[in-house]
């Protein structure tokens, strides 16, 4: 009797283990969520609510997205919501997930070759193959997101991306200047249109923006322009300096280190560099709004989406990198993506917290993607959000984004019949284009930003700042779609 009661005892151990096994089995190879369905449930969100949050959604969705995206799951943890620096304590916390992520993986993968650490935001990525690790990081009270990171919304879909000038925001085209978009100043510099709506060379007379360091995070600086690189002090321009870094990693493998330097191969940071610093000499070229302000220049994107999984790991990079450096002041991003990216924002805050002003492009669309609202990062309020309007009224240029977020505008296409945008430095030597949407807007408001500063260097983010505000149309009032409205920076570094 004993024996048969023992022998039924296995016989439902070994039922019961295979019934658990069975449901683990079930749990773990349920039919994944194709990406138009996951895609479906971002849109459902950006129009229901003007953002998308990963943590909002069950783990089958996360999960999904996980594995459509080369199994690399982004973790932000803390001791609160709010704890995306680096601690003492938070060290411990890091170690103890990544043994609990690697606790569900197969012993083949418990190394740590699949790992990415960040330096100062408290976040990792982690190759996880493994939906109940997702399941048990949701309940985790020291996680503060997770998200898909190299999970590419736009790739999976029909539409467009957000641009400037084309489908990425790339373009190396040069143009012939009409005349009437452009005046020239002593010594021989032309200056755009547009610099005279906001009366920016009547502040030249009282700052030129220098001493004031402005930083660039886009695709980086062409080497191919001779006068944002070995011209940059000539002329008027003299006494400042230039320099390149980059954090952008050119690899369809997300655990490369193969940084693929400083320079330039998309044209859209060489022309944002151009309208905030371009120097201001004698060969007839379009100058820069702060012409003896210096510049740091990073490329941390292929282009101007911040959606392939290195470009997010090389925003934080950049941000954190001018972050703790105490002379960047001014730190412009006519980058973006439709929903908030939680690396980033950690990094933006980071940024923040050490007095920087990022400011940030409220949104270029091509016609697919025009219901979007503000994108992010410019719909953090740790940015200040800058789009563009056409010359002499307000209505938003034909491919610009507005919204509550929006802090300033910038007049950046004509309507003189032409509808030509800001004549700024091309990506080859020597040589003018036009640029437009909140991109060249938002370079010409960190231009500003920096005159202010150079006038007043012992002030603070905030004094600038208001300064700003109380130099725009609206103020005190802020509109609804346009925020403060256009600066005047003569007013603004009265």
């Amino acid at each position: 009797m004993k024996k048969y009661l023992l022998s039924l005892t296995v016989v439902l151990a070994m039922v019961s283990c295979s019934k658990n096994d069975e449901t683990l089995d079930t749990k773990q190879d349920q039919e994944l969520l194709t990406k138009k369905e996951i895609n479906a449930k971002i849109d459902l969100s950006l129009q229901q609510t003007g953002d998308f949050d990963w943590m909002s959604q069950d783990a089958h969705t996360i999960f999904s997205a996980v594995s459509h995206g080369e199994n690399v799951l982004t973790i932000g943890y803390g001791e609160t919501k709010n704890s995306y620096a680096k601690s003492e304590n938070t060290e411990s916390i890091k170690d103890e997930l990544i043994a609990l992520v690697k606790s569900f993986e197969p012993t083949s993968a418990k190394g740590n070759d699949d790992v990415y650490v960040n330096e100062n935001i408290n976040y990792i990525d982690m190759k996880v193959s493994s939906k109940e690790a997702i399941e048990v990081l949701l309940k985790d009270s020291r996680v503060r997101y997770i998200e898909p990171g190299a999970y590419n919304y736009l790739e999976s879909t029909s539409q467009a991306k957000s641009d400037s000038s084309g489908s990425s925001g790339c373009g190396y085209g040069t143009a012939t200047l009409n005349t009437s978009d452009y005046r020239t100043v002593s010594p021989g510099a032309r200056v755009p249109w547009s610099f005279d709506k906001h009366n920016i060379p009547q502040a030249w007379n009282y700052s030129t923006g220098a001493g004031v360091t402005v930083a660039i995070v886009d695709s980086g600086l062409s080497p191919e322009q001779r006068w944002m690189n070995e011209y940059f002090n000539d002329g008027y321009s003299s006494g400042r300096f230039v320099q390149k870094y980059g954090t952008f990693v050119d690899s369809w493998w997300a655990w490369s280190n193969n940084y693929d330097g400083v320079n330039d191969k998309c044209g859209h940071g060489t022309k944002m560099a151009a309208v905030a610093t371009a120097p201001r000499n004698n060969d007839n070229l379009p100058v820069g709004v702060a012409y003896n302000a210096n510049l740091v220049t990073y490329r941390a994107v292929e282009n101007v989406v911040i959606d392939d999984y290195h470009e997010k790991r090389g925003v934080v990079e950049a941000l954190t990198a001018l972050a703790n450096r105490s002379d960047v002041k001014v730190i412009s991003m006519s980058i973006g993506y439709p929903f908030s990216i939680g690396n980033v924002s950690d990094a933006v805050k980071y940024a923040h917290s050490k007095g920087k002003m990022i400011l940030a492009a409220g949104g270029t669309s091509t016609s697919f993607t025009t219901w979007y609202g503000v994108i992010f990062p410019a719909s953090m309020s740790e940015t200040v959000a800058v789009t563009g309007v056409r010359e002499n009224q307000y209505n938003k240029c034909d491919v610009c984004h507005t919204g509550s977020q929006i802090d300033f505008t910038v007049q950046m296409q004509r309507t003189n019949g032409t509808d030509n945008k800001v004549p700024v430095l091309s990506y080859y030597n020597g040589q003018a284009n036009y640029v437009g949407g909140s991109s060249v807007a938002t370079a010409t408001t960190a231009g500003i930003a920096a005159l202010v500063w150079a006038k007043h260097p012992t002030w603070t983010r905030e004094q600038v700042l208001q300064k700003m505000k109380e130099s725009a149309d609206f103020y005190p009032n802020k509109h609804s779609e346009f925020g403060y409205g256009n600066i005047d920076a003569l007013k603004a570094v009265q």
